[in-house]
């Protein structure tokens, strides 16, 4: 299904949207709490502001696309492509984003309290002010990230690769 020509795609809360192409589309503000858009192509999309508690993303591609200030909360993010996403100052507490692709992406002053990032890829990732408190990191890739200033009491960073990776005023416990 391909819905990107459709215009104010604005109401999808629950909807079932498995395998949709709405790459490019212009989501902002969306309602898409508890919709399933599993292995959706969402690359490029614009998500700024919108509602995804919940939502299912497993396997969904995100990449390049902006998610800044949406909300995200105990979303199933897992093994999503973020590559390059936008998604400074959103909120994925209690989201679950194990064996997730996040390199390269802006996550400044994101809310990733009691995040599951097993596994993650966060090389080269933005991420500024973030709050990783009681984060689950273990055998993440943090490799050349941006941790400045970020709060990381109660993480977990069992076997994560933090080569290079900047703790300048990180808060670690």
């Amino acid at each position: 299904m391909d819905l990107k020509k459709i215009q104010n795609i604005h109401q999808y809360k629950e909807c079932e949207l498995v395998g949709t192409d709405l790459s490019e589309t212009n989501l902002n503000g969306a309602d898409l709490r508890n919709a399933n858009l599993h292995s959706a192509d969402l690359s490029c999309a614009y998500l700024f502001r919108a509602f995804l508690t919940q939502a299912n993303l497993s396997g969904a591609n995100l990449s390049g696309s902006d998610l800044g200030n949406a909300d995200i909360r105990m979303a199933d993010l897992r093994e999503a492509d973020l590559r390059g996403a936008d998604m400074s100052e959103a909120d994925l507490s209690e989201a679950n984003l194990s064996g997730a692709d996040l390199s390269y992406g802006d996550l400044r002053w994101v809310d990733l309290y009691r995040a599951q990032l097993r596994d993650a890829n966060l090389s080269y990732a933005d991420l500024t002010a973030a709050d990783l408190s009681d984060a689950d990191l273990t055998g993440a890739n943090l490799k050349h990230a941006d941790l400045t200033r970020a709060d990381l009491r109660g993480a977990n960073l069992t076997d994560a690769n933090l080569t290079d990776t900047n703790l300048t005023d990180a808060i670690k416990y």
